[in-house]
């Protein structure tokens, strides 16, 4: 493991990344999938939290802990969200493109997280949005970049992915993506060379874009 080499990296952080969306959109199997490179049909339903921990050698000098919690997809409508948001430094809004109830709940959601958890100088902590389960027909949505990208403009979101747990799309990608923005912020030093349980890392990071369709 990284921190068991002589010359380990001068920089740690850990960083809580947020798992939200609507019931069954996918949370779990995107989670399993990035971290235990797993993937179920037969996940059941979180009740309340759960979170899961990997740990990325970014550079040669930079290790990340990257915890991230899955929250149920009830938890938006109980008032333990503000618990399970606090000190967390980005989010995964997800949404299921076979179901379209899902998309309509995803501003309910952003909402929700921007008015519970805010970066040190009061901006909302940054936020993908993941078009899951791309592998399957989208239900009534249009699903052009450009409308996905004039669609997280307008609300906040710094990029979208296509995603499929199933197929192992685009996962890596957005976590990447999300990382750098985070890495990007001038808050990191609070996260710095904090102890938490770590999880071996099996394959290498890969090289972020944008956001990358579904094929």
């Amino acid at each position: 493991m990284a921190e068991g080499l002589e010359s380990g990296p001068s920089s740690e952080y850990l960083f809580k990344v947020l798992v939200i969306g609507e019931l069954g959109v996918g949370k779990t199997s995107i989670i399993k999938r990035y971290v235990h490179r797993l993937f179920s049909r037969n996940y059941r339903a979180t009740i309340g939290v759960d979170f899961a921990l990997k740990v990325l050698p970014w550079d040669p000098s930079t290790l990340i802990r990257l915890q991230l919690w899955d929250i149920a997809g009830q938890e938006r409508f109980g008032n333990m969200t503000r618990v399970y948001y606090k000190e967390a430094v980005g989010a995964f809004v997800v949404f299921d493109v076979s179901r379209r109830s899902t998309f309509d709940a995803v501003l309910k959601w952003k909402s929700d997280l921007d008015s519970k958890v805010k970066l040190p100088n009061g901006e909302p902590i940054p936020a993908v949005l993941l078009a899951n389960k791309c592998d399957e027909q989208w239900d009534d949505l249009e699903n052009s970049p450009s409308t996905m990208d004039r669609y997280c403009k307008e609300n906040g979101f710094i990029a979208w992915f296509e995603t499929s747990a199933k197929e192992n799309i685009n996962i890596d990608e957005a976590t990447r993506f999300l990382v750098k923005n985070i890495l990007a912020s001038d808050f990191i030093h609070l996260s710095e060379n904090r102890d938490v349980d770590t999880v071996e890392l099996t394959e290498g990071p890969v090289e972020a874009e944008n956001k990358a369709s579904c094929c």
